[in-house]
C-alpha cells in the first residue's frame, strides 16, 4: 500500500512537470508570448496535470486493456479517447472553479476559442487533451511504470521523499503569501 502511494504521487509529480514544460512550450516557442510560471505554485509544476493524470490512471488504467469490438473492429482506443476528453474537461472545468474561488481567477481563457463555455472550458484544448492523454495512457505510463519497477526501493523511496518535501514546501509558500 505504501508503495502505490509512493507510485501515485511519483506519477502525480512527473506529469504536473511534464504539464509544466508543455505549458510553457506552448506559450514561449508555439503563442510567442513569451515565458511565465504556468503553475499556481512557484516550482515547475502544474498541479492540474498531475490530478488529472491520476484520475485518467485510476479510471482508465485497466480499461484501456479490454478489448471492446465492434464486428471486427477493436473501438477500445475510440472509446478511451473520448472518455480522456470528457474526464479531462471536467477536471479543467472543476479546477477553474477552484482556482477562482482560492486565487480569484483562474490561469487560462478559452474565449477565443469556438464551442467555449465561460472560457474555461473549449472544443479544441479538450481534443488537444485527449490527444495528450492518448499519448500519456499509451506510451508515457507504461515507460513510468517500467522505470519504477526497476528502480531500487531505496532510491525510490529517497526520489519520493525528496519530491514531497519540495512540493509541501512549495505549498506552504502559497500558504503563507
Amino acid at each position: 500500500m505504501k508503495r502505490k502511494v509512493q507510485e501515485y504521487f511519483f506519477y502525480f509529480m512527473l506529469y504536473s512537470i511534464l504539464g509544466w514544460i508543455y505549458e510553457v512550450f506552448l506559450e514561449v516557442v508555439i503563442y510567442k508570448w513569451g515565458f511565465s510560471n504556468r503553475g499556481v505554485l512557484f516550482g515547475p509544476y502544474c498541479v492540474i496535470y498531475g490530478v488529472g493524470a491520476l484520475v485518467l490512471i485510476i479510471l482508465l488504467g485497466k480499461a484501456k486493456q479490454k478489448a471492446v469490438h465492434i464486428g471486427k473492429w477493436n473501438v477500445t482506443p475510440i472509446l478511451i479517447f473520448i472518455a480522456i476528453i470528457g474526464i479531462t474537461t471536467v477536471i479543467e472545468l472543476i479546477g477553474s472553479y477552484i482556482m477562482e474561488f482560492t486565487r480569484g481567477e483562474w490561469l487560462w481563457d478559452y474565449t477565443r476559442f469556438r464551442f467555449n463555455y465561460q472560457g474555461r472550458i473549449a472544443l479544441n484544448p479538450s481534443i488537444r487533451f485527449g490527444i495528450g492523454g492518448m499519448i500519456f495512457l499509451y506510451v508515457l505510463q507504461p515507460i513510468f511504470v517500467k522505470l519504477t519497477e526497476k528502480m531500487n526501493s531505496r532510491l525510490f523511496e529517497k526520489i519520493v521523499a525528496i519530491m514531497g518535501i519540495l512540493f509541501a514546501a512549495d505549498v506552504l509558500v502559497l500558504i503563507i503569501k
